[in-house]
C-alpha cells in the first residue's frame, strides 16, 4: 500500500461514466447531458462532470438572478458614464445604493431614488428561493435527507434580516445594505460604529464563535480523513459499516489528545450545526439591533456583559475618583452651606482643574470610536470623513476637496457653523439631524459620551 501525506489526491480512480441512480418517479427531463472527465477537477474531487439537472425551478432561479445582476451591473455601469475601463478599475467601490430615506416603506420609489435597487432586490430574492425549492425537491426526489436545503435556509434567514426583515422593522428601506463589494464591507463597519461596537452584541458573539468553532472542526475533521486516507479512511462510509484501521487510528489518535473523540457520523452533525447557527444567530443579533438595542455598549454596560461607558471608566481611575456612592477624602461628606440656614440648597461646585482633566481624558477615549473615519491634530487629514481639527466655529460642510453628501450640503446654510450644541445633536442621529441620507451612519447614544467627546473637540484648534 503507497504511504504518503495525501494533500491532493494522488490516484484519480475513473470507473465509467455514470449517470446516476434510477428515480422513482422521474421528472419531465431525461438525463441527456453529455459526461465527461476533467483532470484538474479531479486533482479535487470527482473528476466527472454531469449530469446536471436545471428543471423549470432552476431555470426560472437563473433567470432571475440574471436579471437581479443585470440590474446591479448596469446601474454601476452608468454610474462610471459607461467608461469599461473606469468599471474594471473601480469595480471594488461600485454599489447599487438603498432607497433614500424619504421614501421610507414606498413601495416602489423612483428608479434614480432606489427603484432600482428595489427591483434588483425582489429578483434576487425570487431567484434564491427558487433555488431553495430546487435543492429541497431534488433532495427528496433522490430520497436523500434534506439537511443541506435547510442549511441553505439558515443563510436565506440572514440575507432576509438584512434586506427585507430589518428595514421593515426599522420603517425605511434606506436600512438595506447596498450592493456592492467596499460599500458592503463600509456598511457594515458604520452600522457597527452607529449602535455602539457589535462585539457588545451577544448574538454577534455567538455567531463569531460558531464560525470559528466551524472553521475548527472542518480543519479538524478534513485533517483527519487526509492522515488516515492512506488506510482507505477517505470512504467514511464502509468504514462505518465495517471497522477497520483507518477509523480505530483517527479514533485512538483524537482519544490520545483530547480524551474523547466524535463519530465518523456525529462529526458532521456537530459541523453541521455549528454552521447553521453562524448564520441564524448572526441574523438575530442584526435583527435585535436598531429595533430593539440602540448601542450595544450602553446595553452591555446595564447588563453587566462585562463593559463600563467610556466615561464610566476614566472617572473610576482618575486621580482623586471613587467608586459610585462613595467620598473622597477622610473629612467625611461635605456640607452644602445654606442660605441663612434655611432650606437654600448648596450651588455645584465649579469644575476644577482635575474634573477638566477628566472630561478631556474622557473625550479623547470615546473619539476612539470616531478615529476609523477621522483624523485630529494639527496634520490631521480626511479619511471616509473630514478631518475634525477646528470643527468648533467650523462652518458645516466646509472642507476643501472633501465630498460631502448632498444632503449635508443642502442643510449647511441652515445650520451654519458647528457649535457645541449643534454637534451633540448631530451625534444624536446625523440622518435625522440633517434631514435626509448622510454619509455618516454612526451615533453615539449615551449623553454623556457625546458632550465629552464634544470637549474634546473644543481643545482641538
Amino acid at each position: 500500500m503507497a504511504q504518503y501525506q495525501n494533500i491532493f489526491t494522488r490516484v484519480q480512480v475513473r470507473g465509467p461514466l455514470y449517470a446516476g441512480v434510477p428515480m422513482d418517479r422521474p421528472g419531465p427531463f431525461e438525463r441527456q447531458t453529455p459526461l465527461r472527465f476533467n483532470y484538474w477537477l479531479g486533482k479535487f474531487g470527482d473528476a466527472q462532470i454531469g449530469p446536471i439537472y436545471l428543471g423549470w425551478l432552476g431555470l426560472a432561479s437563473l433567470m432571475f438572478g440574471f436579471a437581479a445582476i443585470e440590474i446591479i451591473g448596469l446601474n454601476m455601469l452608468a454610474s462610471v458614464h459607461w467608461s469599461p475601463q473606469a468599471f474594471v478599475r473601480e469595480f471594488f467601490w461600485l454599489q447599487l445604493a438603498p432607497p433614500l430615506e424619504k421614501h421610507g416603506l414606498d413601495f416602489f420609489p423612483p428608479l434614480k431614488e432606489g427603484g432600482w435597487y428595489r427591483l434588483a432586490g425582489f429578483f434576487l430574492t425570487i431567484s434564491i428561493l427558487l433555488w431553495w425549492v430546487r435543492m429541497y425537491r431534488r433532495a427528496r426526489a433522490l430520497g436523500l435527507g434534506t439537511h443541506v436545503a435547510w442549511a441553505f435556509a439558515s443563510a436565506i434567514f440572514l440575507y432576509l434580516v438584512l434586506g427585507f426583515f430589518r428595514p421593515l422593522a426599522m420603517g425605511n428601506w434606506a436600512e438595506g445594505v447596498p450592493f456592492g463589494i467596499f460599500p458592503h464591507l463600509d456598511w457594515t463597519q458604520n452600522f457597527s460604529l452607529r449602535y455602539g461596537n457589535l462585539f457588545y452584541n451577544p448574538f454577534h458573539g455567538l455567531s463569531i464563535a460558531f464560525l470559528y468553532g466551524s472553521a475548527l472542526l472542518f480543519a479538524m475533521h478534513a485533517g483527519t480523513i487526509l492522515a488516515v486516507s492512506r488506510y482507505g479512511g477517505d470512504r467514511e462510509i464502509e468504514q462505518i459499516v465495517d471497522r477497520g484501521t483507518a477509523t480505530e487510528r483517527a479514533a485512538l489518535f483524537w482519544r490520545w489528545t483530547m480524551g474523547f473523540n466524535a463519530t465518523m457520523e456525529s462529526i458532521h452533525r456537530w459541523a453541521w450545526w455549528f454552521a447553521v447557527l453562524t448564520t441564524l444567530t448572526g441574523g438575530i443579533g442584526i435583527m435585535l439591533t436598531g429595533t430593539v438595542v440602540d448601542n450595544w455598549q450602553e446595553w452591555a454596560g446595564r447588563h453587566g456583559y462585562g463593559t463600563q461607558t467610556i466615561t464610566q471608566q476614566v472617572a473610576r481611575t482618575a486621580p482623586g475618583s471613587t467608586a459610585p456612592g462613595g467620598s473622597s477624602g477622610a473629612a467625611g461628606p461635605q456640607s452644602g452651606n445654606t442660605a441663612g440656614g434655611a432650606g437654600g440648597g448648596a450651588s455645584p461646585p465649579a469644575a476644577g482643574p482635575t474634573q477638566t482633566a477628566q472630561n478631556t481624558a474622557a473625550g479623547e477615549q470615546v473619539f476612539g470610536k470616531c478615529r476609523t473615519c477621522h483624523e485630529v491634530g494639527p496634520n490631521a487629514k480626511a479619511k471616509i470623513g473630514p478631518p475634525l481639527t477646528g470643527v468648533v466655529g467650523r462652518p458645516v460642510a466646509s472642507v476643501e476637496g472633501f465630498a460631502y453628501s448632498e444632503t449635508l450640503k443642502k442643510k449647511a446654510a441652515e445650520i451654519g457653523s458647528w457649535d457645541k450644541d449643534k454637534l451633540q445633536q448631530w451625534l444624536t442621529d446625523p440622518s435625522k439631524y440633517a434631514g435626509g441620507q448622510v454619509k455618516m451612519m454612526f451615533k453615539l447614544a449615551n449623553p454623556e459620551e457625546r458632550k465629552a467627546v464634544v470637549d474634546y473637540l473644543e481643545t482641538q484648534k
